[in-house]
């Protein structure tokens, strides 16, 4: 066992779990991790991702993409700024983003095929930014240990099976990212409060979220009624699509004060 895994393992009996509010004023169980080491997780399982799939070396997509997880990161209280974010463009037709404690995001180029701007590419970005500023990486780890005992999440990260995740080379080489939860799909409530939490980021940052329902739609013209793995844990699509028009119409005021006090990102 690496140094790095038996010093997590202590972390994880040690730690006292926490009960806190969420953005959407739901109840977490938090802490099994302290953030530094989460972070220093979701670091080293992106790093793996990176070493195990092919990367875009396609120089416009991956400033396409950075441009729009900066602006949004912008939006971002000035301690989550700090982490030191990072994104890359993962080659792979499937439709999926993922972010990850760190700062660390991944974006499939299948996501281009149904995110046909930069306000739709900005509404999935946003989203997964959301479930990290939502602590809901932390809030899955706190539960697999309440769950399986410390030691045993620890060993689980050491395993070779994978639930599904971003990226076949991923999931055939194994390794910390899905066993620790982080590629998994989360909860319903995870799901809607990243909605709730990334609409506004966007908006915030002078991204249109009316674009949030224009995503959906396109997702759902691409794969018929099954969503893809990154937003297949939610109730059915008609519904959301109900629950980002409702709100998109309440941000465009947030939406325009953005753009009018000079957040017009120009990233594609």
């Amino acid at each position: 066992m690496k140094p790095f895994l038996f010093a997590l393992g202590a972390v994880f009996v040690l730690s006292a779990c926490a009960t806190t509010t969420s953005p959407t004023g739901r109840t977490q169980y938090v802490g099994a991790v302290p953030e530094a080491q989460l972070n220093q997780l979701g670091a080293q399982a992106f790093a793996e991702m990176k070493a195990k799939q092919k990367v875009s070396n396609d120089s416009r997509q991956t400033a396409y993409v950075s441009c729009v997880v900066n602006a949004i990161v912008r939006q971002l209280p000035p301690d989550a700024q700090r982490i030191g974010w990072e994104s890359a463009v993962f080659v792979d037709n499937s439709a999926n983003a993922f972010a990850l404690p760190g700062g660390k995001v991944g974006v499939n180029t299948g996501i281009f095929s149904v995110a046909r701007n930069q306000d739709q590419l900005a509404a999935v970005i946003a989203h997964e930014i959301g479930h990290v500023t939502s602590r809901h990486h932390d809030e899955r780890i706190t539960r697999q240990a309440g769950a399986s005992g410390a030691l045993q999440v620890v060993g689980s990260l050491l395993g070779s099976r994978y639930g599904e995740g971003v990226g076949n080379a991923a999931v055939q080489g194994g390794g910390i990212a899905a066993q620790a939860g982080f590629l998994l799909p989360g909860s319903r409530a995870q799901e809607s409060e990243a909605d709730v939490v990334g609409q506004q980021l966007m908006a915030s940052a002078g991204f249109d979220p009316r674009a949030a329902v224009n995503l959906w739609q396109n997702m759902i013209a691409a794969g018929g009624s099954r969503p893809p793995q990154w937003l297949s844990t939610h109730p059915d699509p008609q519904s959301r699509i109900g629950e980002l028009q409702s709100r998109a119409a309440r941000l465009v005021p947030t939406y325009e004060q953005a753009r009018a006090g000079g957040r017009v990102p120009k990233c594609g």
